[in-house]
C-alpha cells in the first residue's frame, strides 16, 4: 500500500504483479508425437508450396523446358569426356553411358538435398520469426519439391540408358526404380533435416558440407566402378557401405541389368532410407524451439 502511495505520489505508473501461473512460452517445443501430429496436419501446405516452387529456379530462362533436358545430357558428356575417355574408366562396364549417367543424376538427388539444408533455415528466417508452426515442415516442402524437380532428369536418364543397350530386352525389373526413387528422396530429407539444424547452430559447418557434398559424390562410384580401382580390402568395404554407392548399384541394376537387389540390400536400402529419415527428424525437433534465435 505504501508502495503504491509512493508512486501516485511520483505519478509513476502503478506496478501490476502477474502471477507465472498458466503461462507457456510461445516457442515452447511439443511433444515428438504432438509434433508428428501437426506436420500431417500441413500436409496440404507442404505440398501445395512444393507444387508451386518446382522448376522455379529454371523459368528465369526464355528456354527453362529446354535447359531441364540439356542440363543432364551437358553434366553427363563433360564426366563422359573427362573419365570416360581421358582417364579410361569406361573399360570394362557394358554400356559405360547408361551407367554414368543414372550415377550422375541419381547421386544429384541426395548430394542437393543435403548442401540446400545448409541454407534452408537462413534462407526462411522471413517466415520463421514471422508464424508459429512445426519448422520441419520447411524440410518436407522442399524435398517434396525435390522430388518433383528431379522426375524430368530421372526419366531422361533411364531413356538414354536404355537407348545404348537396344540390343537388350526390357527387364521388368525396371519397375523398381518407383520405389528406389521415392526412397532415395525420403533418405535425402532426413540428410536434409540432419544438415539444416546443424548449420544453423554452427554456421561454419555450410563450407565442411560443400566439400562432403563433393566428396560424396566422387567416391559413390559415379564414374567408375569401385570393384575395378579400389584394391584395398578396408577401403572397398568403406565405399561399399556408403548409401550413396549402394543406391546407384540397386537403380543401375533395375533398369541397366535386370537385377533385382536381393533380399538384405532391400533391407539395407530401408535401413538407411527410414534411419537417415527418423533420427533427422528427431534431431531437428530437438531444437525446435532455438530456429527463431538462430536466423
Amino acid at each position: 500500500m505504501e508502495d503504491e502511495q509512493v508512486q501516485m505520489a511520483n505519478n509513476e505508473p502503478p506496478v501490476i504483479k502477474i502471477s507465472a501461473e498458466g503461462l507457456h512460452p510461445l516457442q515452447a517445443r511439443p511433444s515428438f508425437f504432438q509434433y508428428c501430429r501437426e506436420i500431417w496436419d500441413r500436409r496440404h501446405f507442404i505440398v501445395t508450396d512444393a507444387r508451386f516452387k518446382a522448376l522455379r529456379t529454371t523459368k528465369d530462362y526464355r528456354l527453362w523446358r529446354l535447359w531441364l533436358i540439356l542440363q543432364p545430357i551437358m553434366d553427363v558428356a563433360f564426366y563422359g569426356l573427362l573419365f570416360g575417355f581421358i582417364l579410361k574408366t569406361s573399360r570394362g562396364i557394358d554400356n559405360f553411358v547408361g551407367f554414368l549417367i543414372m550415377g550422375v543424376i541419381f547421386m544429384k538427388i541426395p548430394v542437393a538435398m543435403m548442401t540446400q539444408g545448409t541454407l534452408l533455415i537462413r534462407t526462411s528466417r522471413g517466415m520463421i520469426q514471422t508464424f508459429q508452426f512445426p519448422r520441419a515442415t520447411l524440410v518436407f516442402s522442399n524435398s517434396v519439391r525435390h522430388l518433383i524437380d528431379n522426375a524430368l532428369p530421372a526419366i531422361i536418364a533411364i531413356v538414354v540408358s536404355l537407348l545404348f543397350q537396344l540390343n537388350e530386352p526390357l527387364h521388368p525389373q525396371i519397375l523398381l526404380v518407383f520405389p528406389l526413387y521415392l526412397m532415395i528422396h525420403i533418405f535425402g530429407c532426413g540428410v536434409m533435416l540432419f544438415t539444416a539444424r546443424l548449420t544453423a547452430e554452427i554456421p561454419d559447418t555450410r563450407v565442411l558440407f560443400n566439400f562432403v557434398g563433393q566428396a560424396w559424390f566422387f567416391l559413390s562410384g559415379v564414374m567408375f566402378s569401385i570393384d575395378r580401382f579400389v584394391d584395398h580390402q578396408l577401403l572397398h568395404r568403406v565405399m561399399s557401405i556408403n548409401p550413396g554407392y549402394q543406391f546407384l548399384e540397386a537403380i543401375r541394376g533395375s533398369v541397366l541389368y535386370g537385377v533385382s537387389p536381393s533380399g538384405s540390400d532391400w533391407l539395407t536400402l530401408l535401413g538407411w532410407t527410414f534411419g537417415a529419415f527418423i533420427v533427422g527428424l528427431v534431431y531437428f525437433w530437438q531444437a525446435e524451439e532455438k530456429y527463431v534465435r538462430l536466423t
